[in-house]
């Protein structure tokens, strides 16, 4: 069962091979874990370089580069630690078990470092899901809204939010509390004032919530029409490759298509149909049925970010 006060260890970076591999570790005892492998702990937030060795059998398992950060000032706001290891798979491995044989050591749960930084007040939850967008982001414009949020945009303009509620509540709370002291007559009008100026301001927030989760999620767009309009052509184009099959040959396309594409910095997710037609052959009649499904929004469920067909 995990717990708060666990020490954890996770790899940081995307599994498989690769020139870099990050292994965190992150808890009370993460200084004497990293210590038990490299021999020793380097000065805090400096970089440096160790053999790091089987605690049980001595043997060694990579020349790599170590560094602490101690607490609270790290990510997660405990001692945390990280080993720069080469990106084999094999020496990913080895030193993964090593480091899992030390005693009170667990794998990391998904997501537990963020979650550990949020409770230990390193970031607040508009944070973490900007640190999620930043991470999934597939765009240029899915990643400066999520580096925004991540920074701290939303943070602000909710802080913002707070502080007028509390000074309206204040001013009201005094005209209640004490309402024979000499108060000036136009505390009441000035929070209610307030009060309808901040719900204004809400109100444009969440009409305007929506461009935010689009971008987040991506547009999903069909192109539609008759057999032989050149819907695959223009596919084909968009992509900048041939994704689509193009022929004379009306009917051509049976199933939808579809290929998430970077326009303009911009996700979206298009779908390529079968031409619209009356006609007895069955496949093909599935498949218009199915571009007619995609026309109106109700295409794959397959999110934009998720699809593996990539464009320019």
């Amino acid at each position: 069962m995990s717990t708060a006060g666990d020490t954890i260890v996770a790899l940081a970076t995307a599994p498989g091979r690769a020139g870099i591999a990050v292994l965190r570790v992150s808890g009370p005892a993460a200084f004497q874990v990293v210590s038990r492998l490299a021999g020793r702990m380097p000065p805090a937030r400096r970089l440096s370089r160790a053999v790091l060795r089987d605690p049980s059998t001595g043997e060694a398992l990579d020349d790599a580069l170590v560094v602490g950060f101690p607490g609270p000032g790290s990510f997660t706001g405990e001692d945390m630690a990280e080993l720069h290891l080469h990106g084999g798979r094999a020496v990913i491995a080895a030193v993964l078990a090593a480091t899992l044989r030390v005693p009170g050591l667990r794998p990391a749960d998904p997501g537990e470092f963020t979650r550990r930084a949020y409770l230990n007040d390193r970031i607040d939850l508009t944070a973490a899901e900007g640190i999620l967008d930043l991470v999934d982001a597939d765009t240029e414009a899915q990643r400066r809204q999520a580096l925004r949020q991540a920074g701290g945009a939303l943070a602000a303009v909710t802080e913002g939010w707070r502080a007028e509620l509390v000074a309206a509540m204040a001013r009201l709370e005094a005209w209640i509390d004490f309402p024979d002291e000499d108060l000036p007559e136009d505390a009441v009008t000035e929070a209610l004032s307030n009060l309808r100026s901040l719900a204004q301001d809400l109100e444009r927030h969440l009409a305007n919530s929506g461009r935010a989760e689009r971008l987040r999620e991506g547009l999903r767009m069909a192109i539609v029409g008759p057999p032989n309009a050149g819907k695959s052509s223009l596919l084909n184009w968009l992509a900048n490759r041939d994704v689509a099959i193009v022929s004379e040959t009306a009917g051509t396309t049976r199933d939808v298509l579809e290929v998430h594409l970077d326009i303009g910095g911009y996700p979206a997710t298009v779908a390529d149909t079968a031409g619209l037609r009356e006609t007895l052959d069955v496949v093909e009649a599935e498949g218009v049925r199915q571009g007619l499904g995609s026309g109106r929004g109700r295409g794959s469920s397959a999110g934009g970010r998720r699809l593996e067909l990539r464009g320019r």
